[in-house]
């Protein structure tokens, strides 16, 4: 199946007001997205984003550290289940201050894409923690073709 490669959203500002609001759910209904997981604090009411099909997960952990090992493991079970039982499923993970908290619960590779864009983003701590890592499951493997495939 072709996906769409994933996509950048930018709100230089707080969503807090209907306009944005308005416009993060146009976006996020256009990419299919079906999860939507905060990890900051609440910022806006998730009743018109919940009122769109998406379902929003709330893990909030303090703006520049690592994120617990509760919100590690819920948000691997979260990509396992999801990926299983809804193949192509989207799911977006944000944080009000774009410095770190929501790309550090994605691999290596998004580091440098993101670093690109924001040279501030990921902190030391922040970094030591994603290099220092150890997976605690995989959620791609190889198939019988050589091809990488999600968990099923």
């Amino acid at each position: 199946m072709n996906r769409p490669t994933p996509v950048e959203f930018i709100y230089e500002c707080m969503i807090t007001h209907n306009p944005q609001m308005v416009k993060f759910i146009e976006d996020l209904k256009a990419f299919g997205v079906q999860t939507l997981v905060r990890v900051c604090n609440t910022t806006y009411d998730k009743t018109p984003v919940e009122q769109e099909g998406i379902t929003v997960v709330d893990w909030p952990f303090d703006d520049g550290s690592s994120p617990p090992e509760r919100v590690v493991d819920d948000w691997l079970n979260l990509l396992k289940c999801k990926f299983r039982d809804e193949p192509g499923c989207y799911i977006v993970v944000h944080c009000v201050a774009v410095l770190g908290r929501a790309p550090v619960l994605v691999y290596e590779d998004a580091v440098h894409f993101i670093r690109q864009k924001r040279r501030e983003a990921f902190n030391s701590k922040q970094r030591m923690y994603l290099e220092n890592y150890k997976p605690k499951m995989r959620l791609r493997f190889k198939d019988a073709n050589g091809q990488n495939s999600c968990i099923q």
